[in-house]
């Protein structure tokens, strides 16, 4: 059965618990531990005075790490890299994704031997939509080939991601600051073979990746105590939601409209009760059954692997030490934002904290990188 819980900020709930009776229903905040509860005005003042210095000192120190450290740090010691072939067909591509676990891939045109761009969920969600508005063609989507990708995004009208890499050992800042101006989520690290004059993959880093380098590696992390509703960070106008009866294909059109890559399902009166991500359409298609894009999404997170984590909330009070803590122990790839009685405030994506923990105070770099 699909998890149609709502895990406590900053924590992950994989599966509904049932509760013993007498047992208190309570949802403790993680800020609730940082915070005096009792504090004079003066006491205040003084506090808020030296957070504010806290968070400019950690801000700091994290991008001088950045700034040292290459981008080849990143990759653990031990790694794969999955590559595919700009001819391979969409159901080929597919198959090797979920047999691998991953939900990402390099692209190379052996006819060039070039790098052709990364293969991503969205790019299958584009795939989709294209057959499903051309009924006629969809008993060819099998046999459609990663080489004709641009022209189903020419065809839906929408921008195709735009080709960023850099060289494994270029600063690691360097990779944050590409990643924040192409909006990609994800970038291949490639270098040039010094024996055949040709470029090759070396790996692909990601956000996660990135920040969960940065929990680890920069204790200053914790340093980051100031609540979200002050750094103003998040997304929380505008939001996407959908419902459980809402159809797979609904909300594909809807992920490809507002080029997102994840949906917060929420009852009438707005309380999360969970969020249907581009991997769970991966996951319902893997074996070619596209009709069942036609089941709601209720039906759809049934279908979820055992091992699914779970959804990561927070409030509007946390900070983001207790956030990179999050980042830390757990793979997240965003937050819901509630408030406390689980009504959906807002969206925290990794692109925002990035964001922050780059720009933050800094005058924006206008040279490209």
């Amino acid at each position: 059965m699909a998890d149609s819980s709502v895990a406590p900020p900053g924590t992950s709930l994989p599966a509904a618990v049932p509760l013993q009776s007498g047992h208190k229903t309570g949802f403790v905040q993680p800020s609730s531990y940082l915070r005096p509860q009792h504090q004079t005005r003066s006491m205040t003042s003084r506090l808020e005075k030296q957070i504010d210095k806290d968070e400019r000192n950690a801000l700091n120190a994290i991008r001088k790490f950045l700034k040292v450290r290459t981008s080849y740090d990143v990759l653990p010691l031990s790694f794969r890299l999955i590559i595919f072939d700009t001819a391979l067909t969409v159901k080929e591509s597919l198959n090797i994704l979920v047999q691998n676990g991953i939900v990402s891939a390099p692209l190379w045109d052996s006819s060039s031997s070039t790098f052709a761009g990364l293969l991503t969920t969205s790019d299958y969600m584009n795939v989709i939509q294209y057959y499903w508005q051309n009924p006629a063609a969809l008993v060819q989507i099998d046999r459609f080939i990663l080489s004709k990708l641009r022209d189903v995004e020419r065809a839906l009208g929408v921008v195709p991601p735009e080709t960023v890499s850099i060289d494994p050992e270029k600063p690691l800042y360097e990779a944050c600051r590409k990643m924040l101006k192409s909006r990609a989520r994800r970038i291949p690290l490639i270098s040039l073979d010094s024996q055949t004059g040709r470029t090759m993959v070396t790996s692909v880093i990601t956000q996660y990746r990135i920040l969960k380098f940065v929990a680890v590696n920069v204790g200053d992390t914790t340093k980051l105590r100031k609540p979200l509703r002050s750094l103003h960070l998040g997304s929380f106008e505008n939001l996407c939601t959908v419902s459980m009866d809402t159809s797979v294909i609904e909300v594909i059109f809807l992920m490809v409209k507002r080029s997102i890559s994840s949906v917060p399902i929420v009852t009438s009166q707005n309380i999360l009760l969970n969020v249907f991500e581009a991997v769970d359409v991966i996951t319902l298609i893997k074996g070619g059954d596209y009709e069942a894009l036609q089941l709601s999404v209720g039906e759809a997170l049934k279908k979820r692997p055992q091992d699914y984590a779970g959804i990561y909330t927070c409030s509007m009070d946390d900070g983001l030490d207790t956030i990179f803590e999050t980042i830390r122990k757990s793979r997240v790839h965003r937050l819901m934002i509630i408030d406390e009685g689980q009504h959906l405030e807002g969206l925290l994506s990794l692109s925002d904290i990035l964001d922050y923990i780059l720009l933050k105070g800094e005058a924006d770099e206008i040279a490209d990188l």
